[in-house]
C-alpha cells in the first residue's frame, strides 16, 4: 500500500515541530521530528567532547551510536541514545548549536537518511526538518515551507524557554536564530531552501490555531483527505 508523505521544511523556531505534531494527530499520521534526531547526535558529540564540526571525528563515533525513535502511549515521539531517553536533554539551548553543526556534515546526513526514509515507507507520515522536501523525501505527496519572521520566531522561542524554566534574553535568542538561519542556508550539505513545488506558509501574523488550520487545509487539498 502506498503511503502519504507530508514534508514540512523551514527555519529554526518557525513552529514546525509543534504544528507538524498537531497536524499528524489530526490526520492519524505518524509524526517524525527529524530535528530531534540531529539534536540526539549533537548531544552525543557534546557528551564525548567531540567537535561537532569535525567530520572525521564524527565519522569515528557514529558506528557506536544507537539512535532510536520511540513513541509513548500518547503517540509522542521520544528520542533514545544508546538506550537512554534523552528527549528532554536534547532541548537544552546549547544543543541547538551542536545540532546545527552536525547536520551540516554529509557523513551524519547519510547515516541518518535511511532511518527517516524507512519510516516514510512504512507509515503515512508528517515529517519536518530542513531538507525533507528537497533531499530526504523529494517525491513527497505534500511539500510545505513553513516560516515566520526572525523576530516573531525569537519571541515564540523566548516564551517556550521561559515555560521550560530556562529563560534567555530576547536579543540573545534573536541573534542565535539569525546565526542559525545563516548556517542552515549556507551549508554545503543539503542547505535549507524552499523546494520549487512547496507551498509557502508564513505564520508571522497567525496564532497557533489559525496556523494549524492553514496547514491542514494545504495537506487536505493536496491529498484529497
Amino acid at each position: 500500500m502506498n503511503t502519504i508523505r507530508v514534508a514540512i521544511d523551514g527555519p529554526s523556531g518557525a513552529g514546525k515541530s509543534t504544528l507538524a505534531r498537531a497536524a499528524a494527530a489530526d490526520l492519524g499520521f505518524l509524526y517524525v521530528d527529524t530535528g530531534a534526531i540531529y539534536r540526539t547526535v549533537g548531544l552525543s558529540a557534546r557528551n564525548r567532547a567531540v567537535d561537532p564540526g569535525d567530520e572525521v571525528a564524527m565519522a569515528k563515533i557514529l558506528p557506536s551510536l544507537q539512535v532510536e525513535l520511540r513513541y509513548d502511549g500518547t503517540g509522542q515521539q521520544r528520542m533514545y541514545l544508546n538506550g537512554q531517553d534523552v528527549s528532554e536533554e536534547i532541548r537544552l539551548p546549547e544543543i541547538s548549536r551542536y545540532a546545527s553543526a552536525v547536520s551540516a556534515l554529509p557523513v551524519v546526513r547519510a547515516y541518518l537518511m535511511e532511518t527517516q526514509r524507512e519510516l516514510a515507507r512504512k507509515h503515512n507520515v508528517v515529517m519536518d526538518g530542513r531538507d525533507i522536501g528537497t533531499v530526504v523525501l523529494p517525491d513527497a505527496e505534500v511539500k510545505i515551507f513553513l516560516t515566520a519572521s526572525a523576530r516573531v520566531r525569537a519571541e515564540r522561542r523566548c516564551r517556550e524557554l521561559e515555560g521550560r524554566g530556562t529563560p534567555q534574553p530576547f536579543e540573545e535568542v534573536l541573534r542565535d536564530i539569525e546565526d542559525r538561519d545563516f548556517r542552515d542556508t549556507h551549508r554545503e550539505a543539503a542547505p535549507l531552501r524552499k523546494a520549487a513545488e512547496a507551498t509557502l506558509l508564513d505564520t508571522s501574523a497567525m496564532d497557533f490555531q489559525r496556523s494549524l488550520e492553514a496547514l491542514l487545509e494545504i495537506i487536505r487539498e493536496r491529498t484529497g483527505l
